[in-house]
């Protein structure tokens, strides 16, 4: 069996370097780098999924497609998504119990998903759209790639959040997502289209997803991590930026004002002039006691750029105080060390003393090559890298090519996970046994995912009864309340809303309903998006409540939102109770004033 090996002169006298070119999944012990404490780069790639009824399994590991993310709860919980690989590997999550990986879910796979825990049972992912959704008018079918949110919850997805497509509303490709807890995680990406400012986002406040962009700067954010109590967002400047704008936002906690604040203080760029749309965005990773980013020179960009690309670079925040540890500012022989390299990932090992870098180079990260080979390189927090010998793993060119780094992460001290670009698993491990994770959320195979707003509906078979008395238009409401993710066999959590009814009295529009704890609210009514009408924000306490908007005839409006923040958390009741019936969409019927409004107007 062939080695290969890829390297520079400064490399092998700097650098430890595993050349991870792939390993039979029967090569487990095939040695890579060694790393301190006896650690070593294996082969970790699990079997294929079983295949349909009838059809003969086999044992021969196959790619998983592209990796989008690998988040780890514990080191024996681990969840990876994936775009899937033809009809062998559909899109979906794979989940690690300690001993192997295998399929938990055939849905919400994702182009280039991404992952957020929020409790040990409970994680988020940005997952592909459902195909089907109609074309507009010139014939164009919608983009699907990333542009959903799929909720996990005990075993099972609880709800699917979409948005039909060609709507200024629609939700566009997200890069980065995280959870600060169970009741506050973001969602972020692309700038918000046509002259809107700012950068899309979505937020989770344990009833409801919220678009709450961040309309300072209108950059695609692409990382997001937890640090602190805080999550940091990194964010790809663009090639018209001119100043030296700081690429990293916190998102703070919910009810901690402002929400949204620039980090500073970063020293990233290089003299003389080393512009900061050269540079691509910051991947990020946290320790209990470090934040880290790393970053090569913009894959894509001006003619500028590309004469001029940013360096690589790693920059580390400990005690309140940045460094640089690899870039332009540090030593000739730092700037240089990785060429025009692109570094793709970064994993802070839990002691923030050290972190694992994922090379490629830059064409390779603009269009992967399967017959690429995969680089990574370990740092230390004083910037210094490992004196240790160049080492490779066996080639196993008879599985096939397994292509370059795509991502690194490590859930625990000389315990790392590599993904390649063609969806290749290697493991760092001194081969101590992790114990089984046996959790059921984690053990069955997740085969159906919610409807959402994209999906085809048909039209009902009668009219929604209308609670005012007179016929009129019927503007859609979303209660925004999600079914339980904590339901037994005997309970269930109570909706946070219920029995709503509403009535016109001239103007006035009265909405009432049931709250099943204190909450925070805010009734909107919109017209094409714009809103014409709001209540006050109202603290409201349990019970039967109700809640009065002040209507213009003149400015008539098609569609009512509630924004709502429950204070406590929600009941359970008995599951053959009607009450627990969540209430996830509901319609609220206005009478239509056309001709009242044209009997008012001058």
């Amino acid at each position: 069996m062939s080695v290969a090996l890829r390297t520079r002169p400064l490399l092998a006298s700097l650098l430890a370097c595993a050349v991870l070119s792939g390993a039979s999944a029967g090569s487990a012990g095939a040695q890579g780098l060694v790393d301190d404490g006896g650690a070593s780069w294996r082969s970790a790639q699990p079997p294929p999924p079983a295949p349909p009824p009838g059809v003969e399994p086999s044992s021969t590991p196959v790619g998983l497609g592209h990796i989008g993310d690998i988040e780890f709860w514990a080191p024996n919980r681990g969840l990876l998504i994936t775009a899937g690989n033809g009809n062998t590997v559909k899109p979906g999550v794979w989940a690690y119990n300690g001993r192997v990986w295998h399929e938990l879910s055939e849905v919400c796979g994702g182009t280039d998903g991404r992952i957020a825990w929020a409790g040990p049972e409970e994680f988020w992912t940005i997952s592909d759209g459902r195909p089907g959704q109609a074309a507009n008018a010139k014939g164009e079918l919608p983009q699907l790639a990333d542009d959903t949110l799929c909720h996990f919850a005990g075993g099972r997805v609880v709800a699917s959040y979409a948005t039909p497509a060609f709507n200024i509303s629609s939700y566009p490709a997200m890069h980065a997502a995280g959870c600060i807890s169970a009741n506050d995680c973001w969602f972020a990406g692309e700038p918000l289209p046509g002259e809107q400012p700012g950068s899309f986002h979505l937020h989770w406040n344990g009833s409801s997803v919220t678009a709450e962009p961040y309309t300072a700067e209108s950059y695609p954010v692409q990382d997001m991590r937890l640090f602190r109590g805080q999550l940091v967002e990194s964010v790809q400047l663009l090639a018209s930026t001119q100043s030296e704008p700081p690429p990293l936002h916190v998102i703070n906690r919910e009810k901690v004002s402002p929400t949204f604040q620039a980090l500073s203080g970063m020293p990233l760029y290089g003299e003389p002039g080393e512009l900061p749309s050269a540079l691509g965005f910051l991947h990020l990773s946290s320790a209990a006691s470090a934040l880290w980013g790393a970053t090569g020179g913009a894959i894509s960009g001006s003619e500028e750029n590309e004469l001029a690309p940013g360096q690589p670079t790693v920059v580390r925040l400990a005690g309140g105080e940045w460094s640089q540890l690899l870039g332009a500012t540090t030593s000739p022989s730092g700037s240089t060390l990785f060429g025009r390299d692109v570094i793709n990932s970064i994993a802070a090992e839990p002691d923030g003393e050290h972190a694992w870098l994922a090379l490629q180079t830059r064409q390779d990260a603009a269009n992967p090559s399967p017959t690429a080979t995969a680089l990574v390189a370990r740092i230390a927090a004083d910037g210094s890298l490992s004196t240790e010998d160049l080492q490779s793993l066996p080639s196993g060119e008879e599985l096939g090519p397994k292509g370059g780094t795509a991502k690194v992460v490590c859930p625990a001290a000389h315990d790392c996970w590599l993904a390649s670009t063609q969806g290749w698993l290697f493991h760092l491990t001194n081969g101590e046994l992790r114990p089984q994770d046996t959790d059921p959320a984690f053990s069955g195979l997740i085969s159906e995912r919610p409807a959402d707003a994209s999906t085809l509906q048909l039209p009902p078979d009668s009219v929604p009864p209308d609670t005012s008395g007179l016929p009129g238009e019927v503007p859609s409401f979303a209660t925004i309340t999600e079914p339980s993710t904590r339901q037994t066999a005997a309970t269930a959590t109570a909706p946070l809303l219920s029995h709503l009814h509403s009535r016109l009295h001239g103007d006035t529009l009265e909405l009432r309903f049931h709250l099943a704890v204190k909450t925070r609210i805010r009734l909107l009514a919109e017209r094409r998006k714009r809103v014409v009408a709001s209540t006050p924000k109202r603290t409201l306490a349990a019970g039967d409540r109700k809640l009065l908007l002040r209507l213009n005839p003149r400015s008539w409006p098609t569609r009512l939102r509630l924004e709502t923040h429950p204070l406590a958390p929600l009941p359970t009741v008995s599951a053959n109770s009607e009450s627990t019936q969540t209430l996830s969409t509901s319609l609220v019927v206005l009478p239509n004033l056309r001709s009242l409004a044209q009997a008012r107007l001058p």
